[in-house]
């Protein structure tokens, strides 16, 4: 577990506060998990985003009438912290009985304090249940790696060995599972993902990832952490031109998180999955 995630909210019982308490963000410093995957704030070999999304947002108009909408949360991939989930939650749980004069003054109090927990600017978009209606879901980019016949032997911690790849032939391709699972560190509660690669280098052999990102099924780590280990280990195999790791995690709490990793600067559509 990281030490800071001891000292949060996550796993414990915790009040419901409905009136603004901007104090219940926990920031966790992301350094100690770079080192163990051996990179620094300085030698960050991606760019990105983490994505989150609210889907139990609510203030209060001058009137005293209650609104609901959906919250996007763009945190950069480089941040000092990312914020602890169960805390995130609690944090805008206390807005729901607080009175905003408009969803500019909203957006406005949120960008201030997701910016000072994270220590970066987070962008933030409050958007209408319309506006996300209309959006509907998508679909996974590429070919889906899930019906491969493959035999399974490791749950229990990832194993990059597993990884295979021709390495006289370069191919350009997008592959994507939705069969990632994790547990938190913290709680042990099982986090469902689907996972996209989208890369240019050695040709990965589809049936090793899949048996790689199974491996991660019983692995303790957080959201984030464990898409900076899948592209850091394809990334050491495929010696790519270009890639890009992503995943699309299903929400707990009323939050998923969506962690982007890329070689290159992106701008991702916020795009949701069916199961999300």
């Amino acid at each position: 577990m990281h030490p800071a995630a001891e000292h949060s909210p996550l796993g414990k019982s915790s009040e419901y506060i409905a009136t603004y308490s901007p104090e219940l963000l926990f920031p966790i410093p992301r350094t100690a998990k770079w080192a163990e995957l051996g990179v620094t704030a300085q030698t960050l070999p991606w760019q990105g985003v983490d994505y989150w999304n609210c889907f139990e947002l609510s203030w209060l108009l001058p009137s005293g009438k209650p609104v609901v909408a959906i919250g996007e949360f763009a945190i950069p991939a480089d941040s000092p912290n990312i914020i602890e989930s169960k805390s995130f939650k609690l944090y805008l749980n206390s807005l729901n009985q607080t009175v905003f004069a408009s969803i500019g003054e909203l957006q406005a109090c949120l960008e201030k304090d997701l910016s000072a927990a994270a220590g970066k600017p987070v962008g933030v978009k409050v958007r209408t249940l319309a506006e996300v209606e209309a959006q509907g879901v998508v679909a996974l980019p590429g070919q889906c790696i899930d019906a491969l016949d493959v035999t399974i032997s490791n749950y229990e911690q990832p194993q990059p060995e597993l990884l295979r790849c021709d390495a006289q032939r370069v191919v350009e391709e997008t592959l994507h599972s939705h069969l990632l699972k994790s547990n938190c560190p913290v709680t042990g509660q099982p986090d469902w993902g689907s996972v996209v690669v989208e890369y240019k280098g050695r040709a990965l052999d589809p049936a090793s990832l899949l048996t790689y990102l199974i491996s991660f099924r019983q692995h303790a780590d957080f959201h984030e952490q464990c898409v900076e280990r899948i592209y850091l280990d394809l990334k050491n195999l495929l010696q790519p031109e270009h890639l890009t790791v992503y995943a699309r995690y299903v929400r707990r709490g009323g939050l998923d998180i969506n962690p982007y990793r890329s070689m290159e600067g992106i701008s991702p559509v916020n795009g949701r999955l069916v199961r999300q």
